[in-house]
């Protein structure tokens, strides 16, 4: 149904992709992964016909419908939010369109005018034979937490995360024979998450996605793409098969690498001792043949780097930690807090859950003195010491500024040798931190954050969605070093993995602002109140 045959892509010296010739199979859901950068998305864009090869082709089947999830959010402020998903399938949106013209301002005397009524009455009923495209429309918009009362709002009265909702809406109405996804998840809770799996999952022709939620992928996917060393291996079976996998072979390569490298050395002694003596001298030769033969560099382990996060707390946790009493929040008339109240304990680290617009990161600017409460009080203990990562990271980390500059303005006395250090954990090499702030990825900005936190040494850490723009090799640190910190720990995440990577306490913000607390980790949380 779809193929690539020699895909490659070059910018200047830097090579994407070097040949790749692969068949993606009706029937087969795909999870694309790779470390940032590795071309993932510029894959994705390729196949989807939205960027040209430098070499190679894309086959697709004769016939086939392609759809792949928008990302330009703001690309239908004056559409309905019902007509922003009819838009999914453009050929019934333009004929349903055409038709409710001609019907208002048609003149039905006129032949053409009827004539072209017949026609787009066909294309309708070609593309939606059983007219539900309404029905399923308002179920999608329904799902994904739009009420009817909103169907008739415009996209631009939408906050960012649930105008890409939409865009989400609008792929899944097409029903596309090749579904194309990068980063779904993005901006859904986990309830969302858990509908959209299902659907998924009922998808009958190609679909790949790209996702950095473990969870997601083990749930969707029945087969990986890893795309490493400009080259993509497919490997049967979920997320969790293919890291089994993949170790056994990575460790496989290292014990190749060594015997190589170790017979690489016996060759290069050989060689020095005797090519100068003419009773060895042919056998030095053949050694040295050998050794041209022998290519190292092909047995390749992998190009991924994993970060090493490590939160070290300056000073023990005290006893008095976090009380919140009565807290409450208004926008307009709309309560979103009510009457909150929670004490957190030594030992707790809080994962902070809820759907879309609960108030979770209401709630935490709050506690971190960025927003004002309307009602109630918190404290925290003498000993607490705070860093936070808020939500908006790639907004606040900016500036014309090297990385080792950025991270010393929030105190000078931090050692610049240290700074380095602690951003060499988080995979910027010595060149990489030259970089200039403005000129990062989102990727490597909430990396830059995360190497502030360290420097940090606080002993209780405030993380809103920490997990966003990592890859997957760094969400599975972060989760590490969560659950190693010995401090507090209160974090807003939809990444269902992280939560039980860290996780000893349940903290839900209801829709009617009240909270559910549940002490246990998250397994025991859904095992008690179901997933929502």
């Amino acid at each position: 149904m779809l193929s690539t045959v020699n895909l490659t892509q070059r910018y200047g010296k830097r090579v994407l992709f070097d040949k790749i010739t692969i068949t993606f199979d009706k029937g087969k859901r795909y999870g694309l992964i790779g470390a940032n950068g590795a071309g993932k998305s510029t894959l994705m864009k390729m196949l989807a016909g939205q960027l040209e090869p430098t070499d190679g082709e894309i086959q697709i089947q004769p016939g086939a419908r392609l759809g792949m999830l928008g990302q330009n959010q703001y690309a239908f402020e004056e559409y309905t939010l019902r007509d922003a998903v009819l838009y999914g399938n453009k050929r019934l949106y333009d004929a349903q369109k055409e038709k409710e013209i001609l019907y208002m301002e048609g003149n039905f005397d006129d032949d053409a005018v009827n004539n072209r009524l017949a026609e787009l009455e066909m294309i309708c009923a070609d593309e939606d034979p059983t007219y539900e495209s309404d029905v399923k429309i308002e179920k999608l918009l329904e799902a994904l937490g739009f009420p009817a009362d909103q169907h008739d709002d415009l996209m631009s009265s939408l906050t960012g995360g649930d105008k890409f909702k939409i865009l989400l809406a609008q792929v899944l109405f097409l029903k596309p024979d090749i579904l194309l996804l990068d980063e779904p998840t993005n901006n859904l809770d986990i309830e969302t998450i858990g509908w959209l799996e299902n659907e998924l999952k009922r998808h009958e022709g190609v679909m790949i996605v790209i996702s950095h939620d473990r969870h997601f992928l083990n749930g969707v996917v029945t087969h990986i793409l890893d795309l490493d060393f400009s080259t993509i291996r497919e490997f049967t079976g979920n997320y969790d098969d293919w890291y089994i996998a993949a170790n056994l072979i990575a460790k496989q390569a290292q014990t190749d690498r060594n015997k190589a490298l170790k017979e690489k050395e016996e060759l290069e002694k050989f060689i020095a001792r005797f090519s100068a003596n003419a009773s060895k001298a042919k056998q030095a030769t053949s050694r040295q043949k050998q050794l041209e033969k022998l290519d190292i560099a092909e047995i390749k382990v992998s190009s991924r780097r994993d970060p090493s996060i490590m939160f070290k707390p300056h000073r023990d946790i005290g006893n008095e930690v976090l009380e919140v009493i009565d807290i409450s929040k208004n926008y307009g008339d709309e309560k979103v807090l009510e009457n909150v109240s929670f004490k957190v304990n030594k030992e707790d680290k809080i994962a902070l859950i809820g759907s879309n617009g609960a108030g979770k990161t209401t709630l935490l600017e709050i506690l971190m003195g960025k927003l004002e409460k309307d009602g109630g009080s918190f404290n925290w203990g003498q000993t607490i010491t705070t860093s936070y990562f808020p939500q908006n990271t790639t907004e606040m980390v900016t500036g014309d500024i090297e990385l080792p500059q950025w991270i010393q303005g929030f105190d000078p006395k931090w050692h610049i040798d240290e700074i380095r250090k602690t951003l060499g954990r988080m995979l910027f090499s010595g060149e990489d931190q030259k970089k200039l702030v403005s000129a990062c990825s989102g990727g490597e900005k909430h990396r830059v954050m995360m190497s502030k936190m360290m420097m940090d040494s606080a002993n209780f850490l405030v993380l809103d969605e920490p997990n966003n723009h990592l890859d997957l090799e760094a969400i599975v640190a972060l989760g590490e070093a969560l659950h190693n910190y010995q401090g507090g720990v209160i974090c807003v995440t939809h990444d269902r993995e992280l939560i039980d990577a860290f996780a000893n306490r349940i903290i839900r913000l209801n829709d009617d602002g009240t909270i559910t607390d549940f002490e246990g980790n998250y397994e025991e949380y859904i095992e008690t109140f179901g997933a929502h």
